[in-house]
């Protein structure tokens, strides 16, 4: 295959074009040539036509010559360009190739089967170069675009970090204000059911059955809105990561007991069944009491609140794993399968209708679902619509402090499901 290179000489007189041009004659390189005899019109010629090489004669590397080599160079023209030069120039032509020449021969021992080696040498030399000089510029491009991109990421995270902290702030202040309203609340409504109280008993005097029902509607309805009141007060704490666990070695089965003696009389007056089975060989346990029954009386209050007829059943039993496991089942409405990544987000249920035939603040299963999350442990549901709900609560025996539970605050949209049937 025959190889076609265009090549620029110049010179002053016919030898060195007629050194190169034997090499097309007695080689398979086909050239074409341009002759120019001074350093300006050469320089017209490169910068205005495409070549594979230019030789210089030694003779023009005068001032005129060095001027074309730095124009060149200056010009970002990329080219070999070879000194053909006498024997005696040798020392000095190693100068002018650090001024931008790229390589030098001497006349003497050319032949033109050695044009034609140091044509194939030096532009595949010199195109492996501008490849280099490609590459270097494409690797330079390409970190300019990657500080550029990480000066976009940085700003994109310094923005999202101002959002994060506004948001906090936000939060904080809502955290804030649901606690001052929570306890401003709670004052007048102990008085409330403390007055009620007082007015139930017999040594005040005897009530009227009107003024009797009255009264017991004031104290039910004030204990009920109490429960809302320190659910607020609770998911507020929990929200702004105040809310601390305060753990000692404790009887399982009293809290349960406890729990199930605070909601019995809602259970039998909707005449539904309540069955207890604590199968504990050992019921000790360290953990926080006050919340253990929270959790408990969460999880049964919503079973007798959203069953209508039928059973509640309420187990706890421990495993080899040296963890307890606390089962509340019901026969009530159920869950539809949809709903069931939402139920333990902050202030929602399932529908409107369900929100407005069962009063209640949206916030108990959220808090059951951190608080159960704050003690290490885990939370399953499987529930059908129509035909009843299973929560399952699985803790360890003894809570360690000293986990770092990294954020414990408790977002309105975090929340630790796991699914025991879908």
């Amino acid at each position: 295959m025959e190889e076609n290179l265009k090549i620029l000489v110049v010179e002053n007189n016919q030898v060195d074009g007629l050194i190169v041009s034997l090499a097309q004659t007695r080689t398979n390189i086909n050239i074409e040539i341009d002759e120019i005899k001074d350093v300006n019109n050469a320089l017209f010629a490169i910068i205005n036509n495409y070549y594979d090489c230019v030789f210089l004669d030694y003779h023009l590397l005068n001032e005129d010559g060095l001027t074309l080599i730095d124009k060149v160079r200056a010009s970002g023209i990329k080219i070999p360009l070879i000194i053909l030069i006498d024997s005696e120039n040798e020392e000095i032509a190693r100068e002018w190739i650090k001024l931008g020449a790229s390589e030098y021969f001497i006349k003497s021992i050319l032949s033109p089967e050695t044009i034609a080696q140091i044509l194939r040498s030096t532009i595949r030399i010199y195109n492996m170069e501008m490849q280099l000089t490609l590459a270097n510029q494409q690797l330079k491009e390409s970190r300019e675009q990657i500080i550029l991109r990480d000066k976009k990421i940085i700003a994109h995270q310094e923005q999202i970090k101002q959002q994060n902290f506004k948001l906090l702030a936000a939060s904080s202040l809502k955290s804030q204000f649901l606690a001052s309203i929570s306890h401003e609340l709670r004052t007048p409504m102990n008085a409330i059911i403390g007055f009620s109280q007082i007015l139930l008993r017999p040594n005040f005097g005897q009530l009227t059955n009107k003024q009797l029902e009255m009264v017991e509607k004031i104290l039910n309805n004030g204990k009920n809105l109490l429960i809302k009141i320190n659910e607020i007060l609770d998911f507020s704490q929990l929200e702004s990561g105040k809310l601390e666990l305060k753990p000692e070695i404790l009887d399982l089965s009293k809290v349960l007991s406890n729990a199930v003696t605070k909601i019995s009389s809602s259970a039998k007056a909707k005449n539904l069944s309540l069955l207890v089975n604590s199968l504990l060989e050992n019921p000790l346990v360290f953990n926080d009491p006050a919340r253990l029954e929270q959790i408990l009386l969460n999880l049964l209050s919503n079973a007798v609140k959203f069953t209508e007829f039928g059973t509640i059943c309420v187990e706890i039993r421990e495993t080899f794993k040296n963890q307890v496991i606390i089962t509340v089942k019901d026969t009530g409405i159920g869950i539809a399968a949809q709903d069931l990544q939402k139920i333990f987000v902050a202030f929602h249920q399932s529908d409107q209708g369900i929100s407005r035939k069962y009063s209640g603040t949206g916030l108990g299963l959220a808090i059951i679902d951190s608080l159960v999350w704050m003690m290490g442990g885990k939370i399953y549901i499987e529930s059908q619509l129509g035909v009843g709900s299973m929560f399952q609560i699985e803790l360890p025996r003894k809570i360690n402090l000293e986990t770092d539970l990294g954020n414990v605050v408790l977002s309105p949209y975090q929340h630790h499901i796991n699914y025991l049937k879908s």
